[in-house]
């Protein structure tokens, strides 16, 4: 088992498939009591089960991360169905892809509302928990543990050809975490940032190979594109979800006790390339 996640209250946006998913799988693994959420009910349930199935507790609540009462409708499930909230995970997203000069204000406020509005609403709520509850602890002389908060940006965070929206929304929620590792750190909340590069799922897959929409919006990458793209990659392949996990997994333990305010670069070292 993972060092300090074993009984702890987690929140997962986003859980019903990809990299959201395998956290809520992973986390429940480990021990922790799962807030799962997920805009569909269907892949929400199909969650809930594998965590059932393999002895693990979860409860879900299907919403949308746009819904202004989003934030306080999970923080107050996790206090009321386990008593407390120790780590937040958001993963909710989808791409709506198009050239600035073609880019409509639907198109660009759709996507910053949910990347970074929905981040932005689901950890406010989960911190005002978090500080209470530390605030409490700190009032009784007891030792306050570390609640982590760890949110998803991009590679695209740096600039992304097609992607202004969900460029900005990325760099947007680097900025707001390092805001949140900030005013935590008195509390012991520690909030970092993973910038993931091309992760094995719907939204990195080719569109031709996949038919995945989200609101009317293709998701994926054109073949030709993508296959350039991966050249340039160290390790020439997309990772798998489970490598995306692994990282989220360590920030949300005890092994990452010092660590707040960061963004770590999952992408295959395309930097160093």
């Amino acid at each position: 088992m993972v060092e300090g996640i074993e009984g702890r209250v987690a929140i997962v946006t986003g859980a019903g498939r990809g990299i959201g998913q395998g956290v809520a799988l992973r986390l429940a693994r480990e021990g922790a009591n799962v807030v799962a959420n997920d805009l569909d009910q269907g892949p929400l349930d199909e969650t809930l089960r594998q965590i059932e199935e393999a002895g693990g507790t979860a409860v879900g609540l299907a919403a949308s991360v746009t819904d202004a009462d989003v934030g306080e409708r999970l923080a107050s499930l996790a206090v009321e169905r386990f008593g407390g909230l120790h780590i937040v995970v958001t993963a909710a997203g989808f791409l709506w892809d198009g050239m600035i000069h073609r880019m409509t204000d639907e198109q660009f406020n759709a996507i910053v509302d949910v990347h970074l509005g929905g981040t932005f609403r689901v950890v406010r709520d989960a911190f005002k928990v978090m500080r209470e509850h530390a605030r409490q602890e700190k009032e009784r002389g007891e030792a306050v543990p570390a609640r982590h908060i760890v949110t998803i940006s991009s590679l695209s965070g740096f600039g992304n050809l097609g992607q202004a929206n969900y460029s900005a929304a990325k760099a947007g929620i680097a900025g707001l975490t390092r805001t949140v590792a900030i005013e935590g750190a008195m509390f012991n909340v520690l909030a970092n940032s993973m910038a993931f590069g091309f992760i094995d799922t719907r939204m990195t897959r080719a569109m031709e190979s996949q038919s995945e929409f989200v609101s009317g919006a293709p998701q994926g990458i054109p073949e030709a594109a993508r296959n350039r793209a991966l050249e340039v990659i160290p390790l020439k392949r997309a990772a798998a979800v489970e490598e995306a996990v692994g990282p989220i997994i360590f920030l949300c333990s005890d092994l990452s006790t010092y660590v707040t305010g960061a963004l770590l670069e999952v992408n295959g070292g395309v930097h160093i390339s």
